[in-house]
């Protein structure tokens, strides 16, 4: 079998950043070999300037809104947006199916190896049984008022066993605390059993004055949509205190945008997650600043030595799907994360998170975890608004 060897000024091998001496061997499927010095790498070894690095892990991303691209202006916030999303994603099939088919291209093209896709139907389906990219597939169910509680599970469960008989990695899980009863807790909980389970969480401020008192732009949001709200009453805590205890028998647990996430919800889930249940930050920065013109204060999850994670969201609120410019948006914003932790958080942490990490997220021997190059860096070996991401496996 025929091996390329692969070189660049760093090789990023999924935890640790390898200077230019160092050479990636991978057989003629993609295969990772080995790692090796250049002066056991013989002849042959193929030279690129940038860095080398492990294919990229989108850990939270809407293939199925991909349609909806530049139809939302920027900067609504999160009710005006989501009233919207509802209002105005129902296209002909064949116009979703298509923007979903080019999505996909470009994702693949933009170096990324995996996904962790949010499902309201099963109009993927036939992208991604046929997709280079592996897809972990995160049916979502919602339904605030508990009337409805049954008809929305029986719906999102029929979506769910279509994923499953196509054979792609399934699980069902909740939308957002403010959109899920305690009916509908009751139906789902049982299915996140050793699963991974994602979940929307503190992507506006007024989630948490919601649960804490009931009010906020939250209600409005139901009035808006014509939900009933009567029957709520307020259990006076923040968000991830009213609803965190369903996933205690979670694998893996992710939380996206966490925009206003604070030390104490830092706090309370450290103390209440199950014993050996990882918990992942999802940051989806460019969609965040599209919808609420915010960022997550991620030098609270830096000091607090959360596992994160990263993702584009949809073309709804995002203008590509490349993760490399979510890692251009952090940098710039927080200029003090090293590029070797931004790409552990988009390579191994995110493989983990979505428990791909047998195959995807590092060069170790034996994984198959696509090669991207990563070019136009600085002499600091830091990213630079040119930078560019280019598949090479």
């Amino acid at each position: 079998m025929k091996y390329r060897k692969l070189k660049a000024d760093f090789l990023f091998a999924g935890s640790k950043m390898l200077n230019g001496s160092n050479v990636l061997i991978v057989d003629g499927s993609g295969v990772i070999k080995d790692i090796v010095t250049l002066p056991d790498a013989g002849e042959d070894v193929e030279t690129f300037k940038g860095i080398l690095c492990p294919g990229f892990i989108n850990a939270h991303c809407h293939l199925e809104l991909s349609h909806l691209k530049n139809v939302i202006p920027e900067k609504m916030g999160l009710v005006d947006f989501v009233y919207k999303i509802v209002s105005e994603r129902h296209y002909d099939a064949d116009v979703i199916n298509d923007a979903m088919k080019q999505c996909e291209k470009e994702m693949w093209r933009n170096g990324i190896v995996a996904v962790g896709d949010i499902c309201n139907n099963d109009l993927s389906v036939p992208v991604k049984t046929n997709s280079a990219l592996t897809f972990y597939n995160f049916v979502e169910v919602s339904g605030w008022n508990p009337t409805v509680a049954e008809v929305r599970f029986a719906k999102s469960k029929t979506f769910y066993n279509e994923f499953v008989n196509a054979n792609l990695k399934t699980a069902l899980v909740p939308h957002a605390p403010y959109s899920i009863s305690e009916e509908l807790w009751g139906k789902i909980f049982p299915f996140f059993t050793h699963n991974v389970v994602t979940i929307h969480n503190q992507e506006t401020k007024d989630e948490d004055v919601f649960f804490e008192s009931g009010k906020g732009s939250l209600s409005y949001m139901y009035t808006l949509m014509r939900i009933d709200n009567s029957f709520f009453k307020p259990p006076g805590k923040r968000s991830v205190a009213s609803y965190f205890h369903y996933f205690n028998k979670a694998a893996s647990v992710i939380l996206v945008h966490n925009t206003f996430t604070q030390q104490q919800d830092i706090d309370f889930i450290n103390k209440k997650k199950s014993p050996g249940q990882l918990i992942s930050f999802c940051l989806c920065p460019n969609a965040n600043l599209y919808i609420e013109n915010s960022l997550p204060d991620v030098n609270l999850f830096l000091k607090n030595n959360c596992h994160i994670i990263v993702g584009t969201d949809s073309l709804a609120s995002n203008h590509q799907l490349s993760i490399l410019e979510e890692l251009k948006t952090l940098s710039k914003n927080f200029p003090g994360i090293s590029i070797e932790q931004l790409l552990q958080w988009v390579t191994i942490n995110g493989a983990t998170a979505l428990q791909m990490d047998d195959q995807l997220g590092s060069f170790e021997t034996g994984k198959k975890p696509g090669v991207v190059l990563i070019k136009n860096v600085s002499d600091k070996n830091t990213l630079t608004t040119g930078s560019v991401a280019e598949r090479i496996l």
